[in-house]
């Protein structure tokens, strides 16, 4: 029937059945990439073709996505952006239940009920092409040279509070940006790729973290590159903050997920030292002044930095290098209060101490494996033993914030390691799946269940600990 300005009802150019939806190909779907048109490389207006899996522009009359249904006969498109269906050349919108599954890869969501019960997931998901994974524990692909950004989102998905955060997109799309601020991609980013590694329904066993990676390169501008090997600390460490501060967090006073998740306090004790090549009389008498008195400061921090003691250069009477190995607790000894580290700059020397006066509710370490001097970085290769549950920390709280602290034992939940020479090794993860209780390898694509027990022998590099309560 048409209505009175002689168009036709939208019911009718709405089809509820499209006689092509048997010609879609869902094994060459992949949504992971930029949502650009593959022939003018605009992102307005772009349409996944269902039957190729290529990207195109428009569907009028001389649009790209137009010109490739009459010229391959793929008549199936999806708007990338409203998630609407089409029949082209005729442009009809296709109402369809059983496209449902594809909407759900391209944008999965999750319910506060869903999310709730991912921490005792134990079933398997069975892939489109039939391989099984579990959601959470699936494989990045490396672009070229960004393991080091894959290990690091990996770390940060299985952490439950900071996931389920950014699973539910109502907890953050309303907040407040300033004009052209380009740092909240890299939340709506991050959280996409949440919702892509713990969906239930994927296509494929893995996901790309190519937009992810790309807001990265965009927002750090382009400190960290999709192309060349990056520090996995460094990358970590900005990230961090990034993200804090893009969700409206300050130093001081805002609080965000990220903070609430990570942020822990200590007190840092300082004092200056007298020029060593001073004559000694002249050294006392300068540590009576006051710029050499011991100094207190408080400050937060999002990991804590561990020291590895240096490397013996000796090898044993095989002639093979030994590979020195230190109780974790020796490198924690950093923290007590009562070890003093001297620290260099150009012009002054400085001793200082730390001790612990908050323990945030996930705490990172990292191991300080790589020095820098003015030729080229060296790697330590000491292996660091470390338990992998009931890690106490009580004794490097200060005696008043003990009594505060009820829990102060951690359990290792993820565990980076970088393998091979400073510049051009590469980075895997172990994470524990907590539904099911086993360990995982993580490298790139490859993912592998792996003994508890093997996971102390590698050279760990970031750790991330959850404090029992």
């Amino acid at each position: 029937p048409k209505s009175k300005n002689g168009r036709l009802d939208s019911e009718d150019q709405r089809s509820r059945h499209c006689p092509y939806l048997d010609t879609i190909n869902r094994s060459v779907l992949d949504f992971d990439f930029e949502k650009l048109c593959s022939i003018s490389l605009s992102h307005i207006n772009a349409y996944a073709c269902l039957v190729c899996g290529k990207y195109f522009q428009g569907r009028g009359l001389k649009s790209h996505a137009y010109i490739h249904s009459v010229q391959f006969s793929h008549h199936v498109f999806l708007n990338l952006h409203t998630l609407k269906f089409y029949c082209l050349p005729d442009n009809y919108e296709i109402i369809d239940s059983s496209l449902e599954d594809i909407t759900y890869v391209l944008k999965p969501t999750f319910t506060k009920q869903q999310i709730a019960n991912l921490e005792k997931q134990v079933k398997f998901s069975r892939a489109y092409d039939g391989t099984t994974y579990l959601p959470g524990i699936v494989g990045l692909n490396n672009i070229k040279a960004n393991d080091y950004a894959n290990a690091v989102l990996q770390a940060l998905s299985n952490v439950p509070p900071l996931r389920n955060y950014f699973l539910e997109e109502d907890n953050y799309k309303n907040i407040k940006r300033p004009p052209g601020d380009i740092m909240f991609l890299l939340v709506q980013r991050f959280g996409e790729l949440m919702r892509k590694l713990w969906n239930p329904r994927n296509f494929k066993a893995h996901v790309s973290p190519h937009e992810m990676l790309q807001a990265v390169v965009l927002c750090s501008k382009k400190t960290f590159q999709i192309t060349k090997q990056g520090d996995g600390v460094d990358f970590l460490s900005w990230f961090l903050n990034a993200l804090h501060s893009a969700l409206g967090g300050t130093k001081k006073k805002k609080k965000t997920i990220v903070t609430d998740v990570f942020q822990g306090s200590m007190r840092i004790f300082t004092k200056k030292l007298p020029h060593p090549d001073l004559p000694a009389e002249e050294k006392e008498q300068l540590l009576h002044n006051d710029e050499y008195q011991e100094t207190m400061v408080e400050s937060t921090f999002m990991y804590l930095t561990l020291d590895l003691p240096t490397a013996p250069l000796y090898k044993d009477e095989k002639e093979q290098l030994i590979i020195p190995q230190v109780p974790l607790f020796n490198i924690l000894a950093k923290f007590n209060g009562i070890t003093e580290k001297e620290y260099k700059t150009y012009k002054e020397n400085f001793l200082k101490r730390f001790q612990l006066t908050k323990l945030p509710p996930y705490l990172i370490f990292c191991i300080k494996r790589f020095t820098k001097n003015n030729f080229f970085v060296e790697k330590n290769p000491t292996i660091v033993n470390f338990p992998i549950t009931n890690v106490d920390l009580r004794e490097y709280l200060s005696e008043e914030v003990q009594a505060v602290h009820k829990n102060t034992t951690y359990d290792l939940i993820a565990n980076i390691v970088h393998d091979g020479k400073p510049s051009e090794g590469s980075y895997r993860i172990h994470v524990l799946h907590h539904g099911t209780g086993k360990w995982y390898e993580l490298q790139d694509l490859q993912v592998t269940d792996i003994l508890p027990q093997m996971i102390t022998l590698s050279e760990a590099y970031i750790q991330v600990g959850w404090l029992q309560t």
